[in-house]
C-alpha cells in the first residue's frame, strides 16, 4: 500500500452551514437555527389556521389603519373646499360651453359662503367649517378628483369597490385582507350606519374574497338612524358555558361540510364569522360604550349631554345633530386604537338639488365639531401619523345652479386626508376656473384606491387575489398612486 493512500484530500474537511452549526460551540448555533425555523413554521401554520393574523405588507406601511368619513351624496365641492373667485364674480351667467356640448346648461351659481385661507399653509376653506379649519396643517386636499358616472348608486359603488359593473370587494375587505387584524376579539372592518340603498352591503361586502373580510354593520343607516347595535350578537337565554357547547355542536356541523366539500371558502368564513362572534360578545359592548369617556371628551366630539351606556347620545346619523355624528367619530377612535383595521363612518343627506344654503349649512354643522374632535383626539394620542382619516363623497355638485341648489358633477370635485403618511396643508390638483372639470393633478377614484393601498404599505399591483381563472386586484387594470402627496 502506498503512502498515497493515507493522504486526507481537502474535500474530506468540507462541511455544510449545517453540519457547522451542530458542530461548534457545542451546538448552539444550530440550536438557535432550529427555533427560528420552528417559530417560522408555527407563523405560516397561524396565518393558514387563521387568515386574520396580522400580516406584512409589501413594504414599510406609513398608515396602520384607516377612517373614512363617508359623505353620502355628493358634498359641493365648490362650497366646502374648493375656492373659486371667478364663478362668484360671474354669477348668474350662463355656463360656459366646451366643444363638443356645454357644461349641462344653466346660469352659473356663485358659493353663498366665503372663503378664508387657514392655517400656515394658506388653504382655502369655506366658512361652513370653522372647526376643521383649525387642523388645515393636517389636511391635504385632493382638488382633481373625478369619477365615471355622475348617478349615485354606480359611483357610491365605485368608490367603494372599484367598478359598479359586478360585486366586487370592498375597499375595506381589500384592507382586511392584506394587513389581517391586530385584535383576534374584534371585527378587522366595521363599518358605522351604512346606507340601505346606492348598493347597500355591496360597499361593505367581500365579494369573491372569503367572508372573512366582510366588513361588520353597525347601526342602520337612512333617515331615523338607530342604535349602535350588532344584531344577535349576545343570547340572553344562554350562558356562555351554553353557547360555547352549542356552538361546538354547529361547528362540528360546518366542519364535516367543509371534510366533505374540500376547501370551500363560504364555509370556512361562516366557521370563523361564528367564532368571532362569540369572542366579540366580551369586548365590542365594552368598546360601543361611551359614558365612560371624560365629559371633556365628549365635548370635543360635540356630543352635548353625555353618552348614555351601551349607545346612546344620538347615534343615528340624523340623531342628535352634531352629537349623533360625533358618536360615531368617538367610536370610530375608540374602536381603531382597539386594533380594528379599517372603519367607515356614514353621513346621508348631502345631495343637495334644492335650498343649498340652509341644507348645506345643517350638514357642515352635523359634522364641523366631531371631525376637528377626532382628528385632535387622534393627534394627542399620538396615533394620527399612522392613521388614515379619508373625507369625502362619491362626486360633487356643478357651478351651475339647479334652482336654489346644485346638479351631479362627476368630472371634478374634492376629496381629502390627513395623517397616515401625506402631506399636511397641501393641496393637489385643481378644478377650472368655475368648478366645472378637473384639469390639473386628475385623480381618478383607481387612482384614488392605489394611494390608498400605497399608503397602507401595498402596491396594488400586487395585492390580487385568484378569482374566475385570473388575478383580480381593486384598482382593476387601472390607477397609479398619486406620490405627490405622499410625505
Amino acid at each position: 500500500m502506498s503512502d498515497s493512500s493515507f493522504i486526507l484530500h481537502p474535500s474530506s474537511f468540507q462541511v455544510n452551514r449545517r453540519q457547522l452549526l451542530q458542530s461548534t460551540s457545542s451546538g448552539f448555533g444550530y440550536l438557535a437555527f432550529a427555533a427560528m425555523a420552528q417559530e417560522q413554521s408555527a407563523r405560516a401554520a397561524a396565518v393558514e389556521a387563521n387568515p386574520l393574523v396580522p400580516k406584512k405588507p409589501h413594504f414599510p406601511a406609513k398608515a396602520k389603519r384607516v377612517i373614512f368619513l363617508c359623505m353620502d351624496g355628493a358634498p359641493s365641492h365648490v362650497d366646502t373646499f374648493d375656492y373659486k373667485p371667478k364663478l362668484n364674480a360671474d354669477d348668474g351667467k350662463a355656463a360656459p360651453a366646451r366643444r363638443g356640448g356645454g357644461f349641462g346648461g344653466g346660469k352659473l351659481m356663485g358659493s353663498p359662503f366665503k372663503f378664508e385661507k387657514r392655517g400656515d399653509s394658506g388653504l382655502w376653506i369655506s366658512e361652513l367649517f370653522p372647526e376643521v379649519a383649525k387642523h388645515a396643517d393636517k389636511l391635504c386636499l385632493l382638488n382633481g378628483m373625478h369619477t365615471d358616472l355622475p348617478n349615485h348608486p354606480q359611483a357610491f359603488i365605485q368608490m367603494h369597490c372599484g367598478i359598479f359593473q359586478s360585486p366586487r370587494p370592498s375597499l375595506g375587505a381589500w384592507t382586511l385582507y392584506g394587513l389581517g387584524t391586530e385584535n383576534a376579539n374584534l371585527p378587522g372592518f366595521i363599518t358605522l350606519s351604512p346606507p340601505q340603498n346606492n348598493g347597500g352591503p355591496v360597499n361593505y361586502g367581500a365579494s369573491f374574497l372569503p367572508a372573512m373580510y366582510q366588513g361588520t354593520k353597525i347601526g342602520r343607516g337612512g333617515f331615523g338612524g338607530g342604535g349602535q347595535q350588532v344584531s344577535n350578537l349576545k343570547n340572553p337565554k344562554l350562558t356562555m358555558d351554553a353557547q360555547r357547547e352549542q356552538l361546538d355542536f354547529v361547528q362540528s356541523l360546518n366542519q364535516n361540510a367543509l371534510e366533505a366539500v374540500g376547501t370551500n371558502p363560504e364555509i370556512e368564513g361562516l366557521i370563523s364569522s361564528y367564532e368571532l362572534a362569540f369572542r366579540m360578545q366580551g369586548e365590542l359592548p365594552k368598546l360601543l360604550d361611551t359614558s365612560k369617556e371624560s365629559a371633556a371628551t365628549l365635548k370635543l366630539y360635540g356630543i352635548e349631554g353625555g353618552a348614555r351606556p351601551g349607545g346612546g347620545g344620538g347615534f343615528g346619523p340624523r340623531g342628535g345633530g352634531a352629537g349623533g355624528f360625533g358618536q360615531q367619530c368617538l367610536l370610530a377612535r375608540r374602536l381603531v386604537e382597539a386594533g380594528v383595521r379599517f372603519v367607515e363612518v356614514t353621513m346621508p343627506g348631502w345631495d343637495h338639488h334644492r335650498n343649498l344654503k340652509d341644507a348645506l349649512t345643517n350638514s357642515c354643522t352635523a359634522i364641523d365639531k366631531p371631525i376637528a374632535g377626532l382628528l385632535a383626539d387622534l393627534e394627542q394620542k399620538d396615533m394620527l401619523k399612522d392613521t388614515l382619516v379619508i373625507w369625502g363623497g362619491e362626486f360633487g355638485r356643478t357651478p351651475s345652479g339647479q334652482g336654489d341648489g346644485r346638479d351631479h358633477n362627476a368630472k371634478g370635485y374634492t376629496m381629502w386626508m390627513a395623517g397616515g403618511g401625506v402631506k399636511g396643508g397641501f393641496t393637489h390638483g385643481k378644478t377650472d376656473d368655475y368648478g366645472f372639470e378637473a384639469v390639473e393633478g386628475k385623480t381618478h377614484v383607481h387612482d384614488w384606491h392605489a394611494t390608498i393601498l400605497h399608503l397602507l404599505g401595498f402596491d396594488h399591483e400586487k395585492l390580487v387575489y385568484k378569482h374566475a381563472g385570473r388575478e383580480m386586484r381593486l384598482t382593476e387594470t387601472k390607477g397609479h398612486v398619486v406620490k405627490e402627496i405622499v410625505a
